[in-house]
Formats: C-alpha cells, sequence, structure tokens
C-alpha cells in the first residue's frame, strides 16, 4: 500500500508564488512606448504626462489648451505648474520637473536660456497689457493712473521681479508717478485676489485677468498702457517630440483662438 506524503502549506505556497513571479517579470521588450503618442507596441495605451511650467496669468488660456491637446493626444495627460515667471525659473534651476516653459516677459525666458534650462528657441506665442482692477463698486472711486499714487487707496501690484510688476513699474515711470503700494505680490493672480477678495481698493493686473474675472471686478484702462507691452515666449525644456508638439500647438490657429478668447494679442 502506498502512502501519499502531504506538501506542507508553506512550501506549497512558495511553489505557485514563484512561477508566479517570474511571470510577473519583463524586459520591457515588448513593451515598447512611443513618446508622442502614448501608445503601446503591444497595442495598449501607456499614460505619458507632460509637466509645463507656465506663467500664472496664462491658468485659464493653458488649462483650455491643455485639455484640447490631451483630446488630440491619446493617454497624454498635461500637468501645469502655474506660478510668477520668475518664481518658476528658479524652481526649474533647483530642478523641478518641466518639459515646456511659458514665460509672461523676455526677460525671465532669457534667465532660463542663460541657465542651459531650453532646448529649443524661445518663440513669443501672445502680448498683453495692463489694465486697473477694482471692486465691482469700485470703492475708492478711481477713475485714473493717478487716481492710484493718493495716500488714501490700498493698491496691490506685483513685485518688481514679477513681470507684471516690471511692466507696472515702467508705466509708473512712463507717467512720473511714485507709488506706494499696500502689498507687492509674487503673481498677477494674487494681486487679482487681494482685489476680488476686498482686501485692496484697487491693482495693476492684465488684461487677460479682467477678462477671466468677469463680473467680480470694475475694469479701468488707463492712458498710457498700451505703450508697455508683454511678450510672453515659450521654449521646449527637453528633446522630446510631445513638448515640441505642445508648443506647436500653442503656436497654432487651434492655440492662438484660445488665448485671443481670453484677451491676449497675437504676436
Amino acid at each position: 500500500m502506498k502512502t501519499h506524503q502531504k506538501t506542507p502549506l508553506a512550501a506549497l505556497s512558495l511553489l505557485i508564488a514563484v512561477p508566479l513571479a517570474l511571470a510577473g517579470c519583463s524586459t520591457g521588450s515588448d513593451d515598447t512606448t512611443d513618446s508622442a503618442s502614448g501608445s503601446a507596441s503591444d497595442g495598449t495605451t501607456d499614460s505619458t504626462t507632460l509637466v509645463v511650467a507656465a506663467a500664472a496669468s496664462l491658468q485659464n488660456a493653458f488649462t483650455d489648451i491643455g485639455s484640447q491637446f490631451e483630446d488630440e493626444h491619446s493617454g497624454v495627460t498635461v500637468s501645469f505648474t502655474f506660478d510668477g515667471s520668475s518664481g518658476l525659473v528658479s524652481q526649474l534651476q533647483e530642478g523641478a520637473p518641466g518639459s515646456v516653459f511659458a514665460s509672461a516677459d523676455e526677460a525671465n525666458m532669457d534667465k532660463a536660456v542663460d541657465a542651459g534650462l531650453t532646448t529649443g528657441d524661445p518663440q513669443v506665442f501672445a502680448r498683453n497689457t495692463l489694465e486697473i482692477v477694482t471692486p465691482p463698486d469700485n470703492p475708492a472711486g478711481i477713475e485714473t493712473l493717478a487716481d492710484l499714487a493718493s495716500g488714501d487707496v490700498d493698491v496691490a501690484i506685483c513685485a518688481a521681479q514679477v513681470p507684471c510688476g516690471a511692466a507696472t513699474q515702467q508705466v509708473l515711470e512712463n507717467a512720473d508717478l511714485t507709488l506706494t503700494p499696500a502689498s507687492e505680490e509674487q503673481s498677477v493672480t494674487d494681486v487679482l485676489g487681494r482685489v476680488t477678495s476686498g482686501e485692496a481698493d484697487a491693482g495693476l493686473v492684465y488684461v487677460t485677468d479682467v477678462t477671466s474675472a468677469g463680473d467680480e471686478v470694475t475694469a479701468i484702462p488707463f492712458d498710457g498702457a498700451d505703450a508697455v507691452v508683454n511678450d510672453y515666449p515659450i521654449a521646449t525644456l527637453d528633446d522630446s517630440d510631445l513638448a515640441q508638439d505642445f508648443v506647436d500647438y500653442v503656436l497654432s490657429d487651434a492655440g492662438q483662438e484660445v488665448l485671443a478668447s481670453y484677451g491676449f494679442v497675437a504676436p
């Protein structure tokens, strides 16, 4: 009579686990990803993330452009970092991820180029100018740029190193005005936020921010605004086809249409 030896449970588990583990190993040679489309060679869709560092004033327009770009590139997700342009350059220099950089001025793009961060020549894709904004009821009765220099008005502006701040300083210099702001912000969206929250009587922001804010603010155009124009350049930060595809899309008719809808002027 033969006897059947029972395999201990632990040993049985090991016998099952080893083949499964071996089956799960792959050298990756049969799962190559196309960097432009995010499609794997075995027919499956592999997710690819494109990181874009963009000036804060581009947030609404680029969010729409990103959605359209994703619709045309299967498996691609566009992830944005929005901040003041000078802050973005500092972050990129410190190793923050990014494949595309869009600046609100050429000065900060030049810093990125000089730091060796860019891989392609920057191209101007939009232009912007400044406008005064107040809360909807305009509590300080602002009518002109000179009214901002009144000591009775709490004014929010961008810090000088931020593109909107540099433009603000140039506007004030051209008008021979000295302004003592209640606050100096690191991005134009922060200036707008202080006005919409009622923390400031007025602020100097881009025309595009006024468009985005809608009924949350009262817009006051002023003489001399057209003399100070911010050019917005864009450049790739790596050599990927996907990064160049995004730049090309921003420059395309479709991208320019979105930018125009938010008040940007074509270059």
